[in-house]
């Protein structure tokens, strides 16, 4: 839980410098990633958010060899509500009552999750058969990125109303779901001894390649979304999604049983079912008021 807990903070931590860093970029495209790497490294601001989540992944690591999966996920919700006060620190973004009340359900639903929890009874899983991680793992790749298109053609007309950014969210949501079910995969080949043999048998493995590529477009299709929307709104949603896909899907895939106890079974279904109704009575459209961006302007030579 130790762990668990560093991770909040190195993710929330990051996910805010990224954003005030990108504040004061010029707008960053998706279809431009080149650019957009260009503009992000030259970022003092930005580098070191990027190391603070990095170094959240190495705490990931360590949680996922410790807890099962679902239970893990819904300890890392609880750092929703440090990005929300970092957030208001830091960014100046308020949140609306509506969203408030959200983040509360988010905490209770934490609360439950975490009573679901035996040390005595609760099984960690090592593996998972690779047919089975790729079969839940490419078709949400596909979702996530077709959804992000979908947002980007939608925000482009005029006259629209602003969005809050939830289908960014959600899509940026699946590919770190992905990426979080691959983190339990190379967590499962770390070692003290035999480091040659578990890394060819690591290389064997799709996760290093879905860490790859969900690394890769998750960072550019999450910069664009953190410049154009509230953090405080856009990484709660993208956070309620990675961990309900990771705690059902990978629960599924990687064999690792519920509680049997009724009282316990009850608490982390209900937990779920709570998460998952909150990200579907998020707002769809920004009523909050929001920070002014800082762009550059280009002078005439």
């Amino acid at each position: 839980m130790a762990a668990a807990l560093l991770a909040n903070v190195l993710y929330s931590t990051g996910f805010v410098l990224e954003k005030r860093a990108l504040a004061a970029l010029p707008e960053v495209e998706i279809r431009r990633p080149a650019r957009l790497l260009r503009l992000v490294l030259g970022s003092p601001l930005w580098i070191g958010g990027s190391l603070s989540l990095a170094a959240g992944f190495g705490a990931q690591l360590a949680v996922y060899r410790t807890l099962p999966i679902a239970a893990a996920q819904g300890i890392f919700v609880s750092g929703l509500v440090l990005l929300v006060l970092l957030s208001s620190r830091l960014l100046g973004e308020r949140t609306t009552s509506r969203e408030r009340y959200a983040l509360g359900a988010i905490l209770a639903a934490l609360l439950m999750v975490v009573l679901s929890l035996s040390e005595d009874s609760d099984t960690v899983s090592r593996s998972a058969p690779a047919p089975l991680i790729l079969t839940v793992c490419l078709p949400s790749l596909a979702a996530g990125i077709w959804l992000y298109g979908a947002a980007e053609r939608r925000s482009r007309h005029r006259h629209r109303t602003p969005s809050t950014g939830v289908e960014y969210g959600v899509a940026v949501g699946l590919l770190y779901g992905v990426s979080s079910l691959a983190i339990k995969g190379v967590s499962s080949y770390l070692t003290t001894s035999g480091l040659g043999g578990a890394l060819v048998d690591l290389l064997r493995s799709p996760y290093p390649y879905l860490l790859l590529f969900t690394g890769a477009f998750g960072l550019v299709m999450s910069q664009a979304a953190l410049q154009r929307c509230r953090a405080s709104l856009i990484v709660p949603v993208c956070t309620t999604v990675t961990s309900l896909f990771t705690a059902v899907l990978g629960t599924l895939a990687f064999g690792e049983a519920l509680p049997h106890e009724p009282v316990r079974l009850a608490l982390r279904l209900a937990g779920t079912a709570l998460a998952v109704s909150v990200l579907l009575a998020m707002p769809k459209h920004d009523t909050a008021p929001q920070p002014p961006v800082a762009t550059k302007e280009l002078t005439p030579p």
